[in-house]
């Protein structure tokens, strides 16, 4: 083979290979436009209600919907808290209604002291594998009165 006819071989794979990248460019492009971004948030999750804790001092976070139950957490003024659903047990300032959180332990607040944002359901209304925390453990869900 001469050299001229090396190079002209060499000129078409050149061009095989940047038509080959052109296309593949081409269409990483139209597929990059055809998907949506990844960090963009499903409506799922931006329709999930949450609260803000409009109490100056704080609030309890408690195992069951009582003012009796034992103290699991706490949160600050005007902290965002995840919500699950509510019920109606004990009276809190005229208010009947707890909010169940959407914390890996499931603790529950006065509605009193929570401003919501969204529609919360009863907990009988929701569907009880979602109140059913990791590991089996049920004890949200067995005490939510609704």
């Amino acid at each position: 083979m001469s050299t001229t006819e090396v190079l002209v071989a060499r000129g078409r794979k050149f061009a095989a290979g940047a038509g080959a990248l052109t296309a593949a460019v081409a269409l990483g492009a139209t597929l990059s436009l055809a998907s949506p971004a990844q960090a963009t948030p499903s409506p799922a999750d931006t329709m999930k209600p949450f609260g803000t804790v409009t109490a100056k001092r704080g609030l309890s976070a408690r195992q069951y919907p009582s003012t009796d139950s034992s103290v699991k957490g706490y949160y600050r003024h005007r902290a965002q808290v995840g919500l699950v659903c509510k019920v109606r047990t004990q009276s809190v300032g005229g208010n009947s209604l707890w909010y169940l959180t959407r914390e890996e332990r499931g603790t529950w607040v006065a509605a009193k002291y929570v401003t919501n944002s969204g529609v919360v359901k009863y907990c009988k209304d929701v569907q009880r594998g979602r109140l059913i925390q990791p590991g089996g453990r049920n004890n949200a869900a067995k005490h939510a009165v609704g």
